[in-house]
């Protein structure tokens, strides 16, 4: 017998176990196959942290990505380097991959994208008081100095990031993946059944997250309560938060390019996670004025006073064709 003949089998076999495991694994993906198919020209950035300089910069770039990795263990309530957030979320909950993720509020581009006009704020921003808007509102902190060592380390990651990163129009994910509005509101009711499907093994019942087991930090972050994100941040409006959920989660069953959850269940999920009547959050700072142009609102921030004709639950939880479409008459584009 020939002495190759064993390994041909053996070789043979691997593959005949690899394609049936394939199949097996193909079948759980049904849900999320009819849904949205993969961009024929997908390119996506690809980030190489072995890249970043042996230097005094590459120094800063490495401390500002470990701050987003680990917020809470350098900046947290018990933080090793300052006490500046006031939960014990990490930044890359929102921004995975430390903001590389696509679809999930993308940092690669940012750098090049400040100074900024925001509504929210009614002024052009530069990159660190945006960076300062997310430590105070999803984290519930303080203004990082802008002089001071995390400041300046966040800044120069996000400096690298844009220089290493080939940004261009063709590029997937710079942006959150959009959603199609249906015809009806969101609802919480049907997005509570789904946070029971879907939700709960991770997040817990009662939306409470889950601690690492150091205690420093969550491995799944607080959906509502006293330490998930207040009143105010991008996450607590409903479409915001449905765009984000439809290329995120459930996070062992999507993928970018293969959402799980129909946009109508994303935006029925954002409802129930964000339905102020069910879950209470933190009250910190809720009185700032967002916002100060109403022309300028998105369309599912629910506070008022609007420049159109409806109501403060229907800016919540839509329907929100028909505001889009009110906007739209006017010759302006709604923003969300």
């Amino acid at each position: 017998m020939n002495k190759r003949y064993p390994y041909l089998i053996i070789w043979l076999v691997t593959v005949f176990v690899l394609w049936n495991l394939a199949q097996v694994s193909s079948c759980n993906e049904d849900h999320a196959a009819t849904l949205k198919s993969p961009a024929a020209n997908d390119n996506l950035v690809t980030i190489d942290t072995l890249k970043i300089p042996h230097d005094k910069f590459g120094e800063a770039v490495r401390y500002g990505r470990a701050l987003m990795l680990r917020t809470a263990y350098y900046i947290g309530p018990d933080g090793v380097n300052g006490h500046y957030t006031g939960n014990k979320m990490n930044c890359t909950n929102c921004h995975r991959d430390a903001g590389t993720r696509p679809y999930a509020f993308n940092l690669v581009n940012s750098f090049k994208e400040y100074p900024q006009y925001r509504a929210r704020e009614g002024r052009i921003l530069s990159l660190a008081e945006r960076i300062n808007n997310c430590v105070m509102r999803p984290n519930l902190g303080r203004p990082l100095p802008l002089d001071g060592r995390e400041m300046i380390s966040i800044m120069s990651y996000l400096k690298w990031l844009s220089d290493s990163a080939s940004v261009n129009n063709h590029i997937k994910g710079l942006k959150n993946m959009e959603v199609s509005f249906p015809d009806r509101a969101a609802s919480s009711d049907q997005g509570e059944k789904l946070y029971a499907q879907h939700c709960t093994r991770c997040h817990g019942t009662t939306g409470e997250g889950q601690m690492q087991l150091d205690q420093v930090t969550y491995a799944y972050p607080p959906l509502w309560g006293a330490k998930a994100y207040r009143q105010g941040s991008s996450m607590h409006r409903v479409v915001k938060l449905a765009q984000w959920l439809v290329a995120n989660m459930p996070f062992d069953k999507v993928t970018h390019n293969k959402p799980f959850l129909t946009d109508a269940e994303a935006l029925d999920l954002a409802a129930f996670i964000n339905d102020d009547e069910k879950h209470p959050r933190p009250s910190k700072g809720v009185t700032e004025v967002q916002y100060p142009h109403a022309d300028e609102k998105a369309i599912d921030y629910d506070k008022g006073p609007f420049n159109d004709p409806f109501s403060e639950t229907q800016h919540k939880y839509g329907p929100y064709k028909p505001i889009a479409d009110y906007w739209k008459g006017k010759g302006l584009k709604s923003t969300y």
